[in-house]
């Protein structure tokens, strides 16, 4: 299945980009490039992922790379990643 991310999925790896390669610049990006990878999982497994406690919809779900959460939405057609947050963040 397409895994499409969303603007404000997108902006989320921006701005995690930006605060880690405030010290390591390589190390933020390989922080993406793990965060982007686990897309391959979700395509490929889209109900391997728990189901977000915050929202408790069957279709919302979110896969873990330590420490951060990446949520999802799954639809008949593809799968939209909808945010990317560090686990100590709310969901709003």
């Amino acid at each position: 299945m397409k895994v499409h991310w969303t603007k404000t999925a997108s902006d989320h790896l921006e701005a995690i980009y930006a605060y880690i390669a405030q010290c390591s610049e390589e190390y933020a990006i390989r922080t993406v490039d793990k965060l982007t990878r686990r897309s391959q999982q979700i395509a490929n497994y889209p109900l391997s992922g728990r189901i977000v406690p915050e929202y408790d919809l069957d279709q919302i779900r979110e896969v873990i790379e330590y420490p951060y959460r990446i949520i999802y939405y799954i639809k008949p057609d593809q799968i939209d990643v909808i945010a990317v947050l560090h686990g100590a963040q709310k969901i709003l």
